[in-house]
């Protein structure tokens, strides 16, 4: 169910890819610029028309030039120093991202990781959140069949090996 290995999100061939998004939903750079320049314009113009997406939450759209058939858009928090009530903010966007994938009839789903970049949440800390909120949702949803923790680099896939996902 889950996995974690070294992907480039933007070529797999999952039912559903998560961008790392801003609460404008506006083309970025990491991974969310990455997944722009790779889905095409119409990903702009089809986050545009969403008006926004506030953070814990998660909107979708097609995938348009991607393999995904679905980019689900997520804001997680940014790193103030974990006391301001980051982690649950995180749960509630990956969250937010696997119930849409599910609603959607997806089986599989593949994720960044949220919050790490430019927002600064240590790596470790966000791993884990992520892998627990994924293994609560695989246990009580059902419905997919794979997650895939779309890893950037070694270091990120060891996180994610720390936190108990293998391959």
């Amino acid at each position: 169910m889950l996995h974690a290995r070294i992907e480039d999100i933007t070529t797999l061939g999952v039912d559903a890819i998560v961008n790392a998004a801003n609460e404008s939903l506006a083309p970025g750079g990491g991974v969310c610029g990455a997944i722009h320049r790779a889905a095409g314009p119409e990903l702009a113009r089809a986050c545009a028309a969403l008006g926004g997406c506030p953070t814990g939450e998660a909107r979708i759209t097609p995938g348009f030039r991607l393999a995904a058939r679905w980019v689900i858009h997520t804001v997680g928090p940014v790193w103030h120093g974990g006391g301001s009530g980051e982690p649950g903010l995180l749960a509630r966007a990956y969250r937010a991202s696997l119930v849409l994938a599910r609603d959607r009839g997806c089986t599989s789903v593949a994720f960044p990781a949220i919050s790490t970049g430019i927002f600064g949440y240590p790596l470790d800390e966000a791993t884990r959140v992520a892998v627990e909120t994924a293994r609560v949702f695989a246990a009580e949803a059902g419905s997919l069949e794979q997650v895939v923790f779309a890893c950037f680099s070694d270091e990120a896939l060891g996180a994610y090996r720390r936190a108990g996902v293998q391959e």
